[in-house]
């Protein structure tokens, strides 16, 4: 899969990442990237105020689809998981926050998919129930502005909006504009 792009946070910018003292979490999650036009399938979190890819950490024993499908199916109700395609990568480093470790490599494997139109029952986890977290489609220009200003004005914004926002422009710019042929 194609490499987009790498981010780290900003307490780890001068941490040399190779370092053999670092002890550093390995997580791998896949994020689903679901169209139809101009709306785009995502999770809206009221306690943060953001809007995000639907998907999560990958299960051993799983692999990328099979999380992907997984993921997808508990957060939104989706079914019929079908035509699933690579869209890139993106890796970050952050702070860890469990005291085994120093700092977590996070890998979001970014699949397109196609899914039935009509979403069912979702088997949200207890945090994102608490989290105000619900599958809504949105017009994927509206949540780019509407990450932007989460950005600006909330002190509750981490890197995965950053993530986002950066991955809905990518969709914008590779799946939704279409070239200018002669």
């Amino acid at each position: 899969m194609r490499f987009l792009k790498s981010s780290v946070h900003a307490d780890l910018v001068n941490l040399d990442l190779q370092s053999p003292t670092l002890t550093i979490y390995h997580r791998q999650a896949t994020r689903a990237i679901v169209l139809n036009g101009d709306n785009i399938l995502m999770l809206y979190t009221a306690r943060y105020h953001d809007y995000t890819l639907p998907g999560g950490g990958i299960d051993v024993g799983e692999d990328q689809i099979q999380g992907l499908i997984r993921e997808l199916e508990e957060e939104t109700g989706a079914t019929n998981i079908h035509d699933i395609e690579p869209f890139g990568m993106y890796e970050e480093f952050r702070p860890w926050y469990k005291p085994e470790h120093d700092i977590v490599h996070m890998e979001s494997f970014c699949y397109v998919c196609k899914i039935d139109a009509q979403l069912g029952e979702t088997r949200l986890e207890d945090y994102e129930k608490k989290n105000g977290m619900k599958p809504v489609w949105i017009n994927i220009f509206d949540a780019i502005t509407h990450n932007e200003h989460t950005m600006r004005h909330s002190d509750k914004k981490g890197m995965s909006i950053e993530r986002e926002t950066f991955l809905l422009k990518r969709i914008v710019a590779e799946l939704l504009v279409a070239p200018i042929t002669q």
